[in-house]
């Protein structure tokens, strides 16, 4: 038993000394991690952005047609007003003068009518009898003839005095919102002195747009026919991006497109109306106008940030099955969003790594995860660019 005893101490004994001597085991740091995207075909929207200023869709502005004081500002500042609600009030009393005037100096000239159509047809009488002569039957026709045109030239005064005096009622020529008035009661007005306020038709309102000369030509490229141009632009629905980052919840419509490009800025203006039911959105504001211009069918995109570019040379880094990366060149060919489409190179399935390409050298193993592509992806960012 002794003997037994002395066998398992020295096997303890030896066991322990055998696992004090030796070392851990060195591991390798981790593969790097990259973010990676597979490339298959797929149908794409081209999505434009532009930036866009809201403009009502009638501003009116509202002007003095006589000259006067001014008696009395008739409405709200900022407030929905209705076509032909008054607006201001001009003193009226000269101008009732005026037509008083005009109108008595029609009646002496009717009542002197009166007399020379009466001595007209006597005279006629009289000639054909041979009572008077020819000189005196010409003076009572020239007579009544110049009768005549003093009424006609009196009534065209009363009628002007008339019109003097409903102007000075001025009232709102459209329904709208009526802007903060630039003249006040006892200011003295006339055609001469500018806006007193404007009215501005709110619903629907407009967006306007600036494109660059580039994306306009590329625009009559594509859709060359006129007809087939309008009904296109008809068919496009827009959305707004406010300046807060919301989408506007309703959709917008094209409206009309400038006649010529700006030679100062080559750009070329067009137009956009939303709903605005509840004045929501004002002249001034700024804001982006959205919406798809057409689909790229097929096609095999990659973000922008995948591609490196060297001398005019574009290569991707590609992960195969067993997470080795091989830098491969590559075609591109039109760049939509934040993405571009590759023409050679790459096949449906390839994963090409998009973030932590500093890490992914020839040949290195790497560790995989999926890249999110953000909302925006598919908004044409240089489009935009250019429209500025």
């Amino acid at each position: 038993m002794n003997w037994l005893r002395r066998v398992i101490a020295l096997l303890i004994a030896a066991s322990f000394a055998t696992a004090c001597s030796r070392k851990p085991v060195q591991t390798g740091p981790p593969p790097p991690e990259v973010l990676v995207t597979t490339v298959k075909p797929r149908d794409v929207p081209r999505v434009l952005e532009r930036v866009a200023t809201l403009d009502g869709f009638i501003n009116a502005n509202i002007n003095a047609q006589v000259q006067g004081y001014i008696v009395s500002r008739d409405y709200k500042e900022g407030s929905v007003v209705k076509k032909g609600d008054l607006l201001f009030q001009i003193d009226p009393r000269p101008f009732e003068a005026a037509l008083a005037q005009a109108r008595g100096t029609l009646a002496k000239d009717k009542a002197n009518q009166v007399k020379a159509d009466a001595d007209e047809k006597r005279a006629l009488d009289l000639f054909n009898k041979k009572v008077i002569s020819d000189s005196e039957r010409d003076t009572a026709i020239a007579a009544a003839g110049s009768a005549r045109a003093n009424v006609e030239a009196d009534e065209a005064a009363v009628k002007q005095a008339e019109l003097n005096l409903g102007y000075t009622k001025i009232t709102s020529p459209i329904d709208g919102v009526a802007a903060i008035a630039t003249a006040q009661v006892g200011d003295l007005v006339g055609p001469s002195t500018g806006p007193l306020t404007s009215v501005s038709q709110l619903d629907p309102i407009k967006a306007v747009v600036t494109a660059g000369e580039g994306p306009f030509t590329d625009f009559i490229s594509r859709h060359p026919d006129p007809d087939e141009r309008q009904r296109y632009v008809n068919s496009l629905q827009f959305d707004l991006i406010l300046g807060n980052g919301e989408v506007y919840p309703h959709k917008g419509k094209f409206y009309a497109l400038d006649r010529n490009l700006d030679p100062k800025t080559g750009a070329i203006r067009y137009e956009v109306t939303f709903p605005n039911a509840g004045s929501n959105l004002r002249p001034g504001q700024f804001g982006k106008v959205r919406f798809v211009a057409d689909m790229k069918k097929g096609a095999m995109v990659m973000p922008q940030e995948a591609v490196t570019e060297l001398q005019g040379n574009f290569q991707v880094a590609v992960v195969d099955d067993d997470n080795k990366v091989s830098i491969r060149p590559v075609k591109m060919g039109e760049r939509i969003g934040a993405m571009w489409e590759v023409t050679e190179g790459l096949k449906p399935g390839d994963k090409v790594v998009v973030q932590g390409l500093q890490k992914a050298r020839e040949g290195t193993t790497v560790a995989v995860k999926d890249w999110t592509p953000p909302a925006d992806a598919l908004v044409s960012k240089s489009d935009q660019a250019k429209a500025r």
